[in-house]
C-alpha cells in the first residue's frame, strides 16, 4: 500500500518537473505561477480507514498547498487557511479580478512580500460522500461531528482530538474536554448558520442526503455488512451498527443542527 502512494507521489512529481522544464524551454518559467495542490488527502489507518478519505478530518481535508513563482520570496505559510483562499489569491495575483461572489479571502499582497498569512480563528470541513459529518478545525484542535457515519461503528456522534500532539486521531477527548467540545460545537453551529442565511437553497446538503438514505454506498446494505462483521469474528460491531441504525439501514444520528 505504502509503495504504491510513494510511486504515485513520483510519477507526480516528474510529471510537475516534465511542465517545469517545458515552461523553462519556452523563456517563461520567471513569468509564470505555478500552484500544486490536491483534491484530498488519505487516510493510512486514521478513525480506522485505510487508502481512502471517508472522514472530513485532518488528514482527508489537510491538501497539500505549493505556490511558486520567480517574483514570490520563499517561506511557510502555516496559518489555517482554505484552498478558496488560495485560489482568490492566485486570481488577485494574476492581476485578475476576484468575483464578487467567491467566499476567499485573498492573501496576494503578503505573499509578495513575504509575510504570512493570518489566516482565519477556524475552518469547517465537511464530508458528505462516504459519510455525512462536519469538522472544526481551531487551535490545536479538530472537533468531529456525525450524523451518519458511513458504517464506522468506532466513530461516536462528536470527537476531538488534539492534532498537534495526535496527528494520527488516536485519542478522543470529547468526553475528557467539555470546554473545548462546547466551542467548537457553536462555531460550527453559528457556521452553518450563517451559510443557510447565504445560500440560494434552504436546505443543508447533508441534511439532503439523510433524507436520501445517508451515504450511497451504504442504502439498504445494513444486514450484508453485518453479516460480513459476524463471518469475520467482528460481532461486538455488528451489534454496535444494529442498535445505532435500527430496524432503518439509512439513519443514523439526527440531522445536523438548523
Amino acid at each position: 500500500m505504502f509503495d504504491g502512494y510513494d510511486v504515485g507521489i513520483r510519477y507526480a512529481d516528474d510529471a510537475v518537473g516534465t511542465l517545469c522544464s517545458k515552461l523553462d524551454d519556452l523563456g517563461v518559467i520567471d513569468d509564470t505561477l505555478i500552484w500544486i495542490s490536491s483534491d484530498h488527502g488519505e487516510a493510512f489507518g486514521e478513525l480506522g480507514v485505510y487508502a481512502d478519505h471517508q472522514a472530513a478530518d485532518e488528514t482527508t481535508t489537510h491538501i497539500p498547498s505549493i505556490l511558486s513563482g520567480a517574483y514570490l520570496p520563499s517561506h511557510v505559510q502555516n496559518g489555517l487557511l482554505y484552498h478558496l483562499d488560495i485560489a482568490t489569491s492566485v486570481v488577485e495575483l494574476a492581476g485578475a479580478r476576484v468575483p464578487y461572489h467567491w467566499d476567499g479571502r485573498s492573501g496576494a499582497e503578503e505573499l509578495r512580500k513575504g509575510h504570512p498569512i493570518a489566516g482565519r480563528d477556524y475552518l469547517v470541513t465537511s464530508q458528505g460522500a462516504w459519510s455525512c459529518q462536519r469538522g472544526v478545525r481551531f487551535d490545536r484542535f479538530l472537533y468531529l461531528e456525525t450524523w451518519h457515519d458511513g458504517f464506522h461503528a468506532a466513530w461516536a456522534r462528536e470527537m476531538l482530538f488534539d492534532v498537534e500532539a495526535d496527528p494520527h486521531e488516536e485519542s478522543d477527548r470529547a468526553g475528557e474536554d467539555e470546554n473545548t467540545t462546547g466551542r467548537a460545537r457553536e462555531l460550527l453551529a453559528s457556521w452553518v448558520e450563517e451559510q443557510l442565511k447565504r445560500s440560494l437553497s434552504p436546505d443543508d446538503p447533508l441534511e439532503i442526503t439523510l433524507r436520501e438514505g445517508g451515504p450511497y454506498h451504504v442504502r439498504g446494505r445494513l444486514e450484508e455488512y453485518c453479516q460480513r462483521l459476524r463471518s469475520t469474528g467482528r460481532h461486538e460491531w455488528a451489534k454496535v451498527l444494529l442498535e445505532r441504525h435500527g430496524s432503518s439501514p439509512s439513519a443514523s444520528h439526527d440531522a445536523p443542527p438548523r
